[in-house]
This record gives C-alpha cells, structure tokens and sequence, in this order.
C-alpha cells in the first residue's frame, strides 16, 4: 500500500471507512481475478479497519473521560 492511500484512510470518517470497509470485504469474498489485486483489497480493507478502530478507541477515551475526571475530584 501506498503512502498516499495511508493518507487518505487517515482523513476518512469512521463512516465513510465502515462503508468502504464493507465493500472492501464483499470483493474479497467474491473473489478478486488476481492474487495481486486480492492483496492490494486485503491491505486497504486492513488500513481501514485500523482507521475505524481509531475512531472507536476515540469515542471511548472521550466517553470515558467525565467518569475519570469525576473519580480525580474524589
């Protein structure tokens, strides 16, 4: 995988990850014409699932931020 397409999966919203993510997996199940164009799918559906996983990690740290902050006061 590219730098560039590191990047761009960087910018994306966890959305617009999740959705590519799907279809990314739906090719890959379908079955890719070449080994190479399968590794090329499996590569960028990995880039995106981390990019979700960081957006899920976020929300988390964000949710979890009021009860630590209360639990400091304490």
């Amino acid at each position: 995988m590219t730098d560039e397409s590191t990047g761009e999966v960087e910018s994306l919203s966890f959305e617009k990850a999740r959705d590519e993510l799907i279809r990314v997996v739906a090719e890959l199940e379908q079955g890719a014409p070449t080994l190479e164009e399968s590794l090329a799918l499996w590569e960028r559906g990995e880039a995106l699932a981390s990019r979700c996983e960081q957006w899920l990690l976020g929300a988390k740290q964000r949710l979890d931020a009021p009860s630590r902050d209360d639990e400091a006061r304490s």
